[in-house]
């Protein structure tokens, strides 16, 4: 039996982290770190104030807080010899994600990031089927997230604050899809990106466009965008002999050039996450989305964030019109 301290208590611990570690059969959610005891009230477990007071009945400890916060609290759970499982991205710099790593090497501890899209039967499947040769040898992916996101309720403020957050759509949902470009691909070898604000005029980007070329040469572009109207989720792989196509990405529909499968992913797109994390701590089942893995997805978004900065618009003194 795992017993979880769930760290933070918004939006994604709520809807689907807490029911997941409660649904599955060899968890027990132990306490909830929040500023508001009543939130853990409603689960019947204790709520405690400060990490430190959760961690003596914690075996594992599930991070749901700011990206801000992922580092520091994550450190302090290794070094008390806890297990950990860590929101997306990993951390505000890739410095700090490293450090990370390093910190549950030097304490024999699991540290996992919760890439849960690497779960998805139909994402497992495309990987077989690039094994396999089915589109020939790839050569180009492309991933879209386009939606509308300004924080009009005011639940989640702290995804539009650079110093919480580290960026806006670029580390939030582009993230996944970097990562799963890495899941695909292996290892990043050159990135560029440009961010902008078009729509809403805050201090994070309301829009980035990314580019990361892997060592095999596939070259993935990932587009997201939080002002958009119209929803999309596109994810296509283009090979030399075909194509799979997993459009929408959070539905159950893959298309490739033998065949059209329904592979839906859970209900709960966190419970195949928190599964896989306790088969590892207690069966040494390998686990999905680890800290080395997930590092080379921080290192893209910070080549991104680096890129963008160093891109300018053309001066108008070079002669061009």
């Amino acid at each position: 039996m795992v017993n979880w301290v769930v760290v933070g208590v918004g939006d994604i611990a709520t809807k689907r982290v807490i029911p997941a570690i409660q649904a599955e059969a060899r968890s027990r959610l132990a306490g909830v770190v929040t500023r508001d005891p009543a939130k853990a009230a409603v689960y019947g477990v204790p709520g405690w104030a400060t990490l430190e007071q959760g961690l003596a009945e914690a075996d594992a400890v599930y991070v749901a807080t700011p990206v801000a916060l992922h580092a520091p609290q994550t450190m302090d759970a290794l070094r008390a010899g806890r297990h950990v499982l860590c929101e997306k991205p990993m951390a505000l710099t890739c410095a700090q994600a490293l450090e990370m790593q390093r910190t549950a090497e030097e304490n024999g501890r699991t540290l996992g990031i919760a890439y849960y899209r690497r779960c998805y039967p139909k994402v497992q499947r495309a990987l077989e089927l690039i094994r396999q040769g089915a589109i020939g040898r790839p050569v180009f992916a492309e991933l879209t997230c386009h939606d509308w996101f300004n924080d009009e309720d005011g639940r989640r403020g702290w995804l539009l604050d650079p110093r919480m957050a580290g960026g806006g759509p670029l580390l939030d949902i582009a993230s996944h899809r970097i990562d799963l470009l890495n899941f695909w691909f292996g290892a990043p070898r050159r990135v560029h990106a440009q961010r902008s604000n078009l729509v809403h005029h805050t201090a994070v980007e309301d829009n980035a466009t990314v580019m990361v070329e892997y060592d095999s040469g596939v070259r993935g572009i990932v587009d997201v965008r939080w002002h958009s109207r119209v929803a999309r989720d596109e994810c296509r792989i283009r090979g030399a002999e075909g194509e799979i196509d997993m459009s929408p990405l959070n539905g159950p529909r893959l298309v490739w050039p033998g065949g059209e499968e329904y592979l839906p992913p859970h209900a709960n797109l966190h419970y195949p996450c928190i599964q896989n994390f306790v088969s590892a701590l207690l069966e040494g089942a390998p686990l999905l989305a680890t800290g080395a893995s997930s590092l080379l997805t921080d290192w893209v978004t910070e080549q991104a964030l680096r890129s963008d900065t160093k891109a300018r618009d053309l001066p108008a003194h070079a002669g061009l019109s």
